[in-house]
């Protein structure tokens, strides 16, 4: 397939690394740019041994006609305004991401999941489900494990679970999953895609290959939803926790179910929070057009409580339930994790400021008793907290410290929840470090 093709990896991580070595395997001539300097580059040595170029430190534009150039594979982080990915636009070289390496690649059949919220946890119940009905899922995507990699190990056999971005669709070409859920569309990355349409765009091309033998699923109350399904030439499955859907799983009575089939009470579910009922439903319509039956969707849903910093329950100390939500990179994020309590809460929040206002955060205030405000936001986040009528704020520099205060100024049978509402990058490489600082800081007070 890429066999002699001359092939620009443009930007290293996991995602760029995996995608040269495959390249390389495959038979292709590749080059690999990323802006960090030979000596901050960590993978380097392994793509020297493998005889692949580098060019490091910089984006020379010339790259595409020096060494002719015949596709560009792109790390989603980097933005079309690059001046080597508009160069390659100018010039039809096709730019695209490793999720569509991967599926060029795979031999077993792709589930893909996006939407602004939620993803992870549908990627982690879907995965679970399956593999309780004893299927062979592989988890693979913007989850943690790089696509690319994961569909070399992946046969006929295998399901391979994939949780994907708008950036990581962004670049997509032929990328048909046979199942593509879409949970939500909101506000969000729009400093990346420039408008909500282009954001949209996006989203939709989850659904833009599919034909009659692929399944589309969707979110019946989001009507942005429903106009990117109509991209879909496959079978509509649709989910609502508003209303009974025809073909689809749903709320009735305080339980689950799914074409007219009762499914699990609420109740009996281990996962809190409203939200977190959408995500169920879109699972299981992924799996139920897998076949999988209601005892392996059971199993999982009476068991499983969260994944790694969404919503995730770290422990109780003296009393104070603490929650690690650090995934919640964005305001709508938040709101939901606020929703999910009725408890009074400490809330923690902060981060890396990309121009918005918190007012958004107003009306899920009202459990809210105080607020401890880090990172670059922390003004902003403060000014919100007391248009709500919040009267104890704090600042600190660091989610630590936030542990600190927070276990100082609570009671007895509070909720103390780090949910920042904005992306880790003004003090934290990831969002996982800013939760595990989070889990740390709890432990230490134990």
């Amino acid at each position: 397939m890429y066999v002699d093709q001359n092939v620009l990896v443009l930007g290293l991580a996991k995602s760029g690394l995996r995608a040269a070595k495959l390249l390389h395997k495959l038979g292709a001539h590749v080059t690999v740019n990323d802006i960090k300097p030979y000596e901050a580059n960590d993978d380097v040595i392994e793509l020297e041994s493998l005889g692949i170029k580098l060019i490091l430190g910089e984006h020379p534009e010339q790259l595409l006609e020096e060494h002719n150039i015949d596709i560009v594979v792109k790390n989603p982080g980097i933005p079309y305004t690059n001046p080597i990915v508009q160069k390659a636009a100018r010039q039809n070289i096709p730019v695209i991401t490793e999720v569509e390496l991967a599926y060029q690649i795979s031999e077993a059949e792709i589930i893909a999941i996006t939407g602004s919220n939620g993803k992870t946890t549908t990627t982690t119940l879907i995965y679970e489900m399956l593999k309780a009905d004893g299927k062979q899922p592989l988890l693979a995507g913007n989850i943690g494990n790089v696509a690319c990699e994961v569909v070399q190990e992946a046969t006929k056999e295998h399901i391979v679970v994939m949780e994907v971005s708008s950036f990581q669709l962004l670049g997509t070409i032929h990328f048909k999953p046979s199942v593509a859920v879409l949970l939500n569309i909101f506000n969000a990355h729009l400093d990346y895609h420039g408008t909500r349409e282009n954001y949209m765009q996006a989203k939709g091309k989850i659904f833009s290959n599919q034909d009659d033998q692929s399944v589309a699923v969707i979110n019946s109350d989001d009507q942005d939803v429903v106009r990117l399904s109509e991209l879909s030439n496959g079978k509509k499955i649709y989910f609502s926790t508003n209303k009974e859907v025809s073909n689809g799983a749903y709320i009735k009575n305080e339980s689950i179910w799914y074409d007219g089939e009762k499914i699990i009470d609420i109740k009996d579910i281990a996962l809190v929070g409203k939200h977190n009922l959408e995500n169920i439903l879109a699972a299981i319509c992924a799996v139920k057009a897998k076949n999988v039956g209601n005892k392996a969707i059971q199993k999982v849903l009476a068991s499983f409580s969260g994944v790694k910093h969404r919503l995730q329950y770290v422990g109780e100390v003296s009393g104070r339930k603490f929650y690690n939500d650090s995934k919640a990179t964005n305001i709508l994020a938040t709101t939901k994790a606020l929703e999910a309590f009725s408890s009074p809460v400490v809330l923690l929040a902060g981060g890396l400021d990309r121009g918005n206002e918190f007012d958004e955060l107003i009306p899920y205030f009202k459990h809210v008793k105080a607020v401890i405000t880090f990172g670059q936001t922390a003004p902003k986040i403060k000014k919100a907290a007391e248009k709500a009528g919040i009267e104890l704020i704090e600042h600190v520099d660091n989610v630590e410290q936030a542990v600190f205060a927070a276990f100082r100024i609570s009671d007895i049978g509070d909720v103390i929840l780090l949910s920042p509402a904005c992306a880790s990058w003004d003090q934290y490489k990831t969002f996982e470090e800013r939760g595990d600082i989070f889990i740390n800081a709890v432990h230490k007070l134990k």
